[in-house]
C-alpha cells in the first residue's frame, strides 16, 4: 500500500479546507455533504454520540452559530492507498482559554467523492496550562 500519495494528500486537504469554512461559518449545506449520508457514519463530539448521517446533520441544524471561529494548529493529514485518509488537528478558540480541542476524521472516497464516515472531537486542558499542573505536590 501506498501511503501519502501526492495527489491524494491534495484532494483531501481541499476537503478538509472545506469542511473547516463551513464549520466556522456553520455552513450546514457543506457539512452535511461531507459527511456520508449512512447510517454507519458516527461522529463523537464533546458532549454528543451521534449514530449515522441523521442525527449528525440534526445536531448541526440544532447547534447555535455563536462561538464557532477557532484556529488550528499542527493538523497532519495522511493517505492510505488511493482512497482512504485521516485528518487529525488541535484547535484554539477564544472562548476556551488554556484548553485544546482535538479533531480527527476519517475520509473515505466513493464515486460521489470523499466523505467523512467517522469523526471525534475532544477538548482537553492544554499540556503546561496552569490547569495541567499537579497541586498534590
Amino acid at each position: 500500500m501506498q501511503v501519502d500519495l501526492p495527489d491524494v494528500l491534495t484532494e483531501v486537504t481541499e476537503q478538509f479546507a472545506r469542511y473547516e469554512k463551513a464549520l466556522v461559518t456553520n455552513d450546514i449545506a457543506v457539512l452535511g455533504e461531507l459527511f456520508r449520508n449512512d447510517p454507519r457514519s458516527l461522529r463523537y463530539g464533546v458532549g454528543e454520540n451521534l449514530y449515522g448521517y441523521d442525527a449528525i446533520t440534526a445536531f448541526r441544524a440544532a447547534r447555535s452559530p455563536v462561538g464557532l471561529m477557532r484556529k488550528t494548529a499542527q493538523t497532519v493529514i495522511t493517505s492510505y492507498g488511493r482512497d482512504t485518509a485521516v485528518a487529525s488537528t488541535l484547535f484554539f478558540r477564544d472562548s476556551l482559554p488554556g484548553r485544546v480541542g482535538r479533531q480527527m476524521q476519517t475520509w473515505v472516497r466513493f464515486p460521489e467523492g470523499w466523505k467523512i464516515v467517522a469523526a471525534h472531537v475532544s477538548i482537553i486542558d492544554e499540556p503546561g496550562s496552569s490547569k495541567d499542573v499537579d497541586h498534590k505536590a
